[in-house]
């Protein structure tokens, strides 16, 4: 097999993965921003003390599923791959725009 046979192959495999997993991160990212932004204003205004279940949604608290421990470690570790494959797919994009010739 030829290597770049092997690189497609890989770029299709990173391509496929980050597409699975970015709707899957969309949400708890969205939430964590989300409910981060909102806790900070709310508190800034003061009134911290009456948004306590913001900062538990934010925090990974869903009522009964307490997912606190886990919750902020899935999220860093969904965004750190999904940042790798992304820089990954773009500069191969960079890679092969590049050795394209440009027609006239």
């Amino acid at each position: 097999m030829t290597t770049s046979k092997k690189n497609s192959k890989y770029f299709q495999a990173i391509r496929r993965f980050h597409r699975t997993l970015a709707p899957i991160m969309l949400l708890p990212l969205l939430l964590t921003a989300i409910t981060g932004s909102v806790y900070q204003i709310v508190d800034l205004a003061g009134k911290g003390d009456a948004s306590d279940w913001l900062l538990n949604l934010h925090k990974g608290h869903f009522g009964a599923l307490n997912l606190e421990v886990i919750y902020p470690f899935l999220n860093a570790l969904g965004l750190v791959i999904l940042i790798f494959t992304g820089i990954s797919m773009w500069l191969h994009l960079r890679r092969t725009s590049k050795k394209q010739p440009t027609q006239a």
